[in-house]
């Protein structure tokens, strides 16, 4: 007879395969599952073509500003012309995608988002050049809450942190390549070449993604009727752990578009004077970044919530008053705490809301990018008008301003916590 160790080990692996366990009827993906790898590398790649073509224009604003004779505040709406449109899409795109399908709202978004980053390079003018980018804010404006949305229906509630992290990885990387593959193109051959060469990449992720997306199986379509999506936005809206981090999320992102918006400026002027080169090789910073976002669900773990985002608070803030100082070296060291700060707090809000949304979780976290990218061409438009103003002084202002706006908000948070957790109690008492 085996022994009763070897029995009873056998009844718990009988019993982890049965039907009852819930592991074994989740057919959600999971880590090591079949199409988990598949899924992750797709939505990193729609990540990277999203964030490489959304702020295309960023390393190269001193460039433009240069060859179309206008100043750093007209050329940062290159920049902001693009996220804000996206902000202003994000909403009506995500209820598209709550009717036809995730990945079909995903598919045309990128298609569309490729196709004028074609374009681009061959604006005439300003105005048809922040046109264009404008136009294709818009149609990215079909992949962030669509993502979101597609994780949180196909991906299992304990990986789904991790997931969202990848993705979020996937935007550092984006951010990044682009920036530094524009710089050194635009060194040689002029911005316009640096534009298309990142609209080439941006169709080779754009097809990857389409080929390599599993189909989902968990999506359930809904209605398009506006009275039913007004509902559903209100009730989100109502909800005030849901509106707390839609407000984080927009004042960590203002922080981060004032800073990469100007640091291009600061960096070309003395004491560095900087080639384009160098200063688009400057946003390799990003790499942190990637490594702080796809950390963030060991954070949660570790510090909870509200802990994880008082450390990315904290670091932003301390990455913001190191890149005051006259030393290069002082800068870039302050460059990638910001960076590593922003992307731990992006990641962590934004898995809060997928988390936290139980019901039309496409507008919740539509509503969530729409404040994040509307921080976004706020910062931008601010940090290059602060710049023009006060010097990178002002811009680190702006920024020391809005960390204070994520510590109010996320005390407030834990305030309210407090409140509801001891109103059970008096009741009862």
């Amino acid at each position: 007879m085996p022994p009763a160790s070897s029995g009873a080990a056998a009844t718990h692996a009988v019993a982890a395969r049965t039907p009852s366990s819930p592991e074994a009827t989740d057919t959600r993906l999971a880590p090591g599952g079949p199409g988990y790898r598949r899924m992750a590398f797709a939505l990193f790649l729609a990540g990277v073509a999203t964030f490489a073509l959304l702020y295309s224009t960023q390393a190269l604003l001193p460039l433009i500003s240069s060859d179309l004779g206008v100043n750093a505040s007209a050329a940062s709406w290159t920049v902001s012309g693009a996220t804000g449109a996206l902000a202003l899409c994000v909403l009506p795109m995500s209820a598209l995608s709550e009717r036809f399908g995730r990945r079909t709202v995903m598919t045309a978004s990128l298609s569309v988002a490729v196709l004028v980053g074609l374009l681009v390079p061959f604006a005439p003018s300003l105005g048809v050049l922040i046109a264009l980018r404008a136009l294709q804010g818009a149609a990215l404006a079909g992949l962030p809450a669509s993502a979101m949305a597609y994780l949180a229906e196909e991906v299992r509630p304990k990986a789904l942190i991790a997931a969202i992290g990848l993705f979020v990885a996937g935007n550092s990387i984006g951010g990044m390549s682009g920036r530094v593959i524009t710089g050194w193109v635009a060194q040689e051959f002029g911005w316009r070449a640096a534009l298309g060469t990142v609209g080439v990449i941006a169709v080779a992720c754009a097809v990857a993604f389409r080929l390599l997306l599993p189909a989902p199986r968990h999506f359930t379509p809904g209605s398009l009727r506006p009275r039913v999506l007004a509902r559903t936005v209100r009730g989100h809206l109502a909800n005030p752990l849901l509106v707390r981090l839609y407000v984080i999320g927009a004042l960590f992102m203002t922080v981060f578009g004032a800073v990469y918006t100007v640091i291009g400026y600061r960096l070309t002027a003395a004491p560095f004077s900087l080639p384009q080169g160098l200063i688009g090789s400057i946003f390799l910073v990003y790499l942190v970044g990637t490594v702080s976002s796809a950390a963030a669900g060991k954070l949660v773990a570790r510090l909870g919530r509200r802990g994880a985002l008082y450390l990315a608070v904290g670091t932003t803030t301390s990455g913001l008053l190191l890149s005051l100082g006259e030393s290069i070296v002082l800068v870039l060291l302050g460059l990638v705490l910001i960076t590593a700060g922003f992307f731990a707090g992006h990641a962590v809000a934004s898995s809060s809301v997928s988390h936290t949304a139980t019901h039309g979780r496409a507008q919740a976290s539509a509503l969530y990018q729409s404040m994040y990218y509307i921080g976004s061409s706020v910062g931008g438009t601010l940090g290059a008008m602060a710049f023009h103003a006060g010097g990178w002084e002002g811009t680190v202002t702006l920024g020391l301003v809005a960390v204070l706006g994520v510590v109010s908000v996320t005390l407030w948070g834990s305030h309210a916590a407090r409140v509801s957790q001891r109103a059970p109690l008096a009741t009862a008492h």
